[in-house]
């Protein structure tokens, strides 16, 4: 008992200096641009954004934008986390195919994303598998090559216990290799995440009418610094929670089926 408390109190303590920095941050964000120490162009006072933040919600032009945006995120992440977690399954499981298909896949990855955008433009145009296309090719990589990681790192013992039990090759699949790859794999679905989020703004900021990255570009070529920052602070909030959601998935869910 004594050994949670102090820890506890160390955790919030910890919380507590966090915040303390975070807000001495901002307090000399907000002294240095009042000041004219830094520029208005290129910061805004963070009372500024908070105030921004409030009129983007009460006017009700952040929500058909962001809404718009977690459409094609989804869509483009859950097709990349199917396909990435099937494909480096398949290809560790299939040994031949690692050694015929692996040298394509590093090949591929190699590409620069920004490359491809353009040609994406040419094949799908500009609306929403356009966008959907963006976010996929920001994070299958990424889940591909973390579930291969993680199917090679299963245990050698527990691969014979299964084979002890005459597990069928769906159940070792099931019961041994992905509980033991669940580490990994959701390393790379929470870093995917995060970029494909990224990959959605990206292509609004090159070509789109609707999304908070369009809402982005119409900010900063009218030089609105404030508003800028405060659709920012939104995508980054958005993207927090994002993460903090694969993480309760994998808490909740996924270890609750690993233990039984």
């Amino acid at each position: 008992m004594m050994g949670n408390g102090k820890s506890n109190r160390l955790s919030g303590g910890l919380i507590i200096g966090q915040i303390a920095l975070l807000l001495l941050f901002l307090g000399f964000i907000e002294y240095a641009v009042r000041k004219g120490i830094i520029g208005s162009l290129y910061l805004s006072e963070p009372t500024r954004v908070i105030k921004e933040i409030i009129t983007l919600f009460a006017q009700g032009e952040i929500f058909p934008n962001l809404l718009v945006t977690l459409q094609e995120f989804l869509a483009g992440y859950l097709l990349a986390a199917a396909a990435g977690i099937g494909t480096g399954l398949f290809l560790v499981l299939v040994p031949r195919a690692e050694a015929f298909f692996g040298p394509f896949l590093s090949a591929l990855l190699a590409v620069p994303k920004v490359t491809i955008i353009p040609l994406l433009m040419l094949w799908l145009g500009i609306g929403l598998s356009h966008k959907i296309a963006i976010v996929f090719l920001f994070c299958f990589f990424t889940i591909a090559f973390n579930t291969i990681t993680g199917v090679k790192q299963t245990a050698e013992n527990h691969l014979k216990v299964a084979r002890v039990f005459e597990a069928s090759r769906f159940q070792t699949i099931v019961k041994v290799i992905l509980p033991s790859a669940a580490p990994t794999i959701f390393a790379g679905l929470r870093v995917s995440a995060a970029t494909g989020l990224v990959g959605a703004l990206f292509g609004e900021m090159i070509a789109s009418k609707d999304g908070l990255g369009n809402l982005l570009v119409k900010a900063t070529s009218l030089y609105d610094t404030a508003k800028a920052f405060a659709i920012i602070t939104i995508v980054t909030v958005v993207s927090v929670l994002i993460i903090a959601l694969i993480d309760l998935l994998e808490k909740k869910v996924f270890l609750k089926w690993k233990s039984s």
